[in-house]
């Protein structure tokens, strides 16, 4: 979105994490803990954190830091982060645990194995250079990241159909939240993609929402693990599935979101692509219109008005069908084999195009 350009930008929950590992290894090594503390992002640029607390706990020591994330709507924004450090026996490395609120990997497909705190591989190498920064060399430390509440804000997240049980995960790639870019809705359904290959499922669907995820349930039988809610990054979402195909996929939205991806557009948020009434006109082309059809479109407001209008439940087919097309377009291969179906708000089916 170009609103973002004049937005304030935030902190990932790596680049928060990583600051607290710093002042809480340096309190540990030194007896001095810095704040603000100045960390190296992965670009090279450096940013400063001021602390919300730190100290002592027997052979370890803490800092926390408060996530800021600018004026992106984040879930984790005000979320207090802290890192416990210790000595590690020598030779051991830079070794990751979940404290509370952060949580573990149980399933495959992921960028970390089954069994790892789900602390992402760009946050680890951000706390391995802050780490060294202190102490040079190859520092011997547990490091031990913890989210207050993180369980609970967890829940509105996609990590738990990703298999990450017991809190949130440890992102970012850049260090910074840029506002509106919904980086973390992507990452999940990137996520969600490779997760799916990994379990080996033979299909998967793509939703925009609730309502049509589980009709696409209920309508297939797939489990949670198939399920992946796109939301309105269409684009996203297929061109993932281009590098990275699947056997057989749905994508499953409502009346408005599938036509605007029949127009051929992968941006279906309402703020950035418009869903014309007078699309259906050239949709409908096949149905053959009458006059009256055509001027009850031209009054019509929205996509649903003009549905209702023409009163022909063949429409919902023929939307189905070039939606299917733009889905076909995009993954530009036939080695996967895809449908579209879309659902009224009650999740009833509207229409459906073939398999191919």
């Amino acid at each position: 979105m170009t609103q973002a350009t004049s937005l304030r930008r935030g902190w990932t929950t790596g680049s928060c994490a990583t600051a607290a590992a710093k002042a809480a290894w340096s309190l540990l090594m030194t007896g001095d803990c810095p704040d603000p503390v100045t960390i190296t992002l992965p670009g090279g640029k450096e940013a400063a954190f001021s602390l919300d607390g730190s100290g002592r706990e027997g052979p370890s020591t803490w800092a926390r830091v408060v996530k800021d994330a600018g004026d992106d709507p984040d879930v984790t924004h005000g979320a207090l982060i802290t890192a416990h450090v210790e000595i590690a026996p020598a030779g051991s490395g830079i070794l990751f645990r979940a404290g509370a609120g952060v949580g573990t990997v149980t399933q495959p497909g992921l960028p970390l194995p089954p069994g790892e705190p789900s602390i992402n591989p760009v946050p680890r190498a951000m706390i391995r250079t802050a780490l060294e920064q202190v102490t040079p060399g190859a520092p011997d430390a547990i490091v031990t990241v913890s989210i207050a509440n993180g369980e609970k804000l967890a829940e509105h997240t996609l990590n738990a159909r990703l298999g990450i049980v017991g809190g949130l995960s440890v992102l970012g790639t850049t260090g910074i939240v840029i506002p509106y870019s919904c980086s973390a809705w992507i990452h999940s359904i990137h996520r969600g993609v490779d997760v799916a290959r990994a379990l080996n499922l033979p299909h998967i669907a793509g939703s925009t929402g609730t309502t049509s995820e589980n009709a696409i349930r209920t309508l297939y039988g797939l489990n949670d693990a198939a399920l992946i809610e796109m939301g309105d990054f269409a684009g996203g979402f297929l061109k993932y599935l281009h590098r990275h195909p699947v056997p057989r996929l749905t994508i499953a939205g409502g009346l408005a979101k599938m036509t605007k991806l029949a127009q051929g557009h992968l941006d279906l948020h309402s703020s950035r692509t418009l869903a014309d009434p007078k699309a259906l006109a050239f949709l409908a082309e096949p149905l053959g219109l009458t006059g009256t059809q055509r001027e009850k479109l031209d009054r019509a407001n929205s996509i649903a008005q003009g549905y209702a209008a023409l009163g022909d439940e063949r429409l919902g087919t023929l939307i189905a069908e070039k939606a299917a097309n733009t889905v076909r377009r995009t993954l530009d291969t036939h080695s996967c084999k895809i449908d579209v179906a879309i659902f009224d708000r009650q999740g009833q089916l509207m229409g459906k195009s073939g398999i191919f």
